[in-house]
């Protein structure tokens, strides 16, 4: 990842805490025609360590594995266009916002009688995060079924060496510059833009890693 001293200022755990409440993200491994993606969701232990996620047993990363292969999941959050006219300051330019970590690792195949294990947490995980609603568990689904499903899907884990985040907010600008972007950024174009909004005017801290 390239960033930027300025936009790199969120701690470790800051950035774990990020990915993990977006629970989404793009995995990407080497292959000698080229990069492989997918997008899919994940889970991740609280310190950062490990990512469990599942791929379609037809999916190409899948025939790498072999042996653990180098990869990276890239989680990201909101984004959006920021007008110069916003800033009102003299002399700016357009740009984009947004927040991006970056995890480096090593992939590896799983066993699969760790799979339903996986699946269970993952649906709980998410289903706790809506309000009042009785949360969904597999044990819905008719006998047989759930079996059937996984055998067409792989566990995978990537055991995470490095992470990098940056969150680019309009730091490199003055205060009341990057308030006034904020208050204006909901106007244009993007992703969650209220969300950008509010992390513009409360850039993370740096604080010293553990």
């Amino acid at each position: 990842m390239h960033t930027y001293p300025l936009f790199d200022k969120a701690t470790r755990e800051q950035n774990v805490a990020f990915a993990r409440s977006r629970g989404f993200g793009t995995l990407a491994v080497n292959h000698e025609t080229g990069p492989l993606l997918s997008l899919l969701p994940f889970l991740m232990d609280a310190e950062g360590r490990v990512a469990e996620m599942h791929l379609a047993r037809s999916n190409p990363i899948l025939k790498l594995l072999s042996e653990p292969q180098p990869a990276v999941l890239s989680a990201t959050g909101p984004d959006g266009y920021v007008s110069p006219d916003w800033y009102g300051v003299d002399d700016q330019v357009p740009t984009w916002n947004y927040v991006a970590v970056h995890f480096r690792g090593r992939l590896e195949r799983r066993p699969s009688d760790a799979l339903r294990t996986q699946i269970d947490g993952r649906s709980a995980h998410f289903e706790a995060k809506i309000a009042g609603k009785a949360p969904w568990t597999s044990d819905k689904m008719s006998e047989g079924l759930v079996d059937r499903m996984m055998r067409g899907i792989v566990l995978v884990r990537l055991n995470i060496d490095a992470v990098e985040g940056t969150w680019k907010l309009g730091q490199n600008k003055p205060d009341l510059a990057r308030r006034g972007a904020a208050d204006r950024i909901e106007d244009g174009s993007g992703t969650e833009l209220a969300l950008l909004a509010e992390l513009m005017r409360s850039v993370p801290d740096r604080a010293t890693e553990g």
